[in-house]
């Protein structure tokens, strides 16, 4: 079983690599252009298509769905997580940018992020053989997991937009910007918050909800497994890619962005589940164990 599962992450770490190829060309992405080191580059994405191949890997094993359900599910969350909720943030902060990224890279990142998800989430399915349906007794049982009344999607909603303001800010200002040290003024020059930001961000904050519902409902066991898989996907799928070295950020803030965003999305992933994964009828019961 070991030796199977090992053979079906290599696979699919070595098809993710030539697909993230692939959809750089077609975007119109020059790698060689955004890489002082092609090979360090290179070597850096190989690892990376590993490891978001093993994290894609775990909810997709562990995955009650199957068929174009699961196939959709997964490419709206490699999409949402590795590209939508990423670029997003670069739109917002791309004034302040753009002497660094070219405002027409941003749209090319779009389309490279919409091919690698369309391509990639049925190889996942498909090698894990969840292409078919299903006949294990998982199917049939009932699911009670994020049902609730619309009272409580409201008050948990605006808790889990809360929650994520305040990690975002927290892990910027006591982790990014300490690990960064000068080198923080002097890529980001007269960066200045707006004072809408916070609303942004808990916006933000919804569409980073919405995204671990599926993967929520979907998996089997106990609720910490759901808990694990959504932290490891927020976490890997938005921070992995600062593993690679690049023209467009320093290393020293590159390497300070990948201990933020990894940290602070594994922590955000694990709340986000605890708070949604089931009906709680108040704000004192979430803290009562739960074993669903």
């Amino acid at each position: 079983m070991q030796a199977k599962l090992i053979l079906k992450i290599a696979t699919l770490t070595v098809l993710l690599f030539c697909i993230f190829a692939a959809a750089s060309q077609i975007a119109g992405l020059d790698d060689s252009a955004q890489s002082a080191d092609p090979t360090g580059a290179a070597l850096g994405l190989l690892f990376v298509c590993f490891l978001v191949s093993t994290v894609i890997s775990y909810p997709v094993i562990r995955s009650r769905w199957s068929g174009w359900k699961l196939v959709v599910t997964i490419c709206a969350v490699i999409f949402g997580i590795q590209t939508f909720l990423t670029q997003i943030e670069t739109i917002v902060f791309l004034e302040h940018l753009v002497d660094i990224i070219e405002p027409a890279t941003v749209s090319k990142l779009f389309v490279q992020g919409a091919i690698i998800a369309v391509l990639f989430a049925p190889l996942v399915v498909l090698v894990h053989g969840k292409i078919r349906k299903s006949s294990e007794p998982e199917q049939d049982e009932p699911n009670v997991r994020l049902v609730m009344p619309i009272k409580q999607w409201i008050w948990k909603l605006l808790l889990v937009g809360v929650i994520y303001f305040i990690i975002y800010t927290a892990f910027g200002m006591f982790v990014f910007i300490p690990l960064a040290g000068e080198a923080f003024q002097e890529y980001y020059t007269d960066l200045q918050m707006p004072a809408w930001m916070p609303l942004f961000q808990m916006a933000r904050a919804l569409v980073w909800a919405a995204l671990a519902m599926p993967i929520i409902r979907m998996m089997k066991g106990e609720w910490w497994e759901a808990g694990l898989a959504v932290a490891l996907l927020y976490s890997i799928l938005m921070g992995a890619l600062l593993l690679i070295p690049t023209e467009i950020m320093p290393d020293r803030i590159r390497m300070s962005h990948l201990v933020e965003v990894t940290t602070s999305n594994f922590l955000f992933g694990w709340l986000v589940v605890w708070i949604l994964h089931k009906k709680h009828n108040s704000f004192w019961e979430l803290f009562q164990k739960t074993n669903s």
